[in-house]
């Protein structure tokens, strides 16, 4: 386990550099940003990626499920001097009837059950002119089962152990000597898991199109967490169909709801 899962504070700090240097001109290519714009994220843990949004003058609010992040991210707004709200709830329980110019789900897909129903509820929070900005790791890439959560240091270091057979998998994780609430999760994960094609074949369904896709190589998150500076897939590995998910560290979507759903 990295000191970052345990230190929140080092993770909000560099989720917030990680969104501003990164996060908000992707999103600035096909929406101009403004102060006075609403941004939702959901899923936003301690609201690191928030921050420089809010630093900007629009409207930042956040939603997460666990109570422990939304008091962190709280806490640490104040710190900073920033304005957001931040609302501890499943945002499938929450009734929303403002629309977002800009809706963040960043690494949040791969932990969702029910995607063809997250992306319709983007779709109708999404201001019309909107953008909602998605990502995920892919399913098959050395870490896409996420265990870098792990304590083990052997474990947690350990690329593509994810896709072993799941009970091969479950015994070296108990192996390892993770705990119970690790284990539900890394297995949990497996069970929600994403990659570029299924995450594509919901987003039509849902009244949204999407308006650019970019697959990394390497993470532009890591350029704050290790050093290494962003590289995406090349176009012709981004459009060969299932070796991209072994490869692609990060999917980049930006999505805009399609013509018709907006009539």
């Amino acid at each position: 386990m990295q000191d970052r899962h345990i230190n929140r504070s080092r993770y909000f700090d560099e989720l917030a550099e990680t969104s501003r240097r990164y996060f908000m001109p992707y999103v600035s290519r096909r929406h101009a940003i403004g102060a006075g714009q609403k941004v939702l994220e959901i899923g936003c843990g301690e609201g690191g990626n928030l921050l420089p949004f809010a630093r900007a003058g629009l409207e930042v609010t956040g939603i997460d499920i666990a109570h422990v992040r939304i008091r962190q991210a709280r806490e640490f707004f104040a710190k900073e001097q920033a304005e957001g709200k931040f609302v501890c709830q499943d945002i499938f329980r929450l009734l929303l009837r403002e629309k977002f110019s800009i809706i963040i789900c960043h690494d949040v897909v791969e932990h969702v059950a029910d995607k063809a129903r997250l992306l319709s509820l983007v779709s109708s929070l999404l201001a019309e002119d909107g953008v909602a900005f998605l990502s995920f790791p892919a399913w098959q890439m050395p870490f896409g089962g996420h265990q870098q959560i792990c304590r083990n240091r052997f474990l947690s270091r350990l690329p593509f152990v994810h896709l072993l057979p799941p009970a091969l998998y479950k015994g070296i994780i108990k192996w390892a000597g993770e705990s119970d609430d690790c284990l539900r999760e890394l297995l949990s994960i497996r069970e929600t898991r994403t990659t570029v094609e299924s995450f594509e074949r919901l987003v039509g369904p849902s009244g949204l199109t999407i308006a650019d896709r970019s697959l990394f190589l390497v993470n532009p998150h890591y350029k704050v967490k290790f050093g290494l500076p962003p590289c995406r897939l090349p176009r012709w590995l981004s459009a060969l169909p299932y070796l991209r998910n072994f490869l692609s560290s990060s999917c980049w979507y930006q999505l805009q709801k399609r013509p018709s759903a907006t009539s």
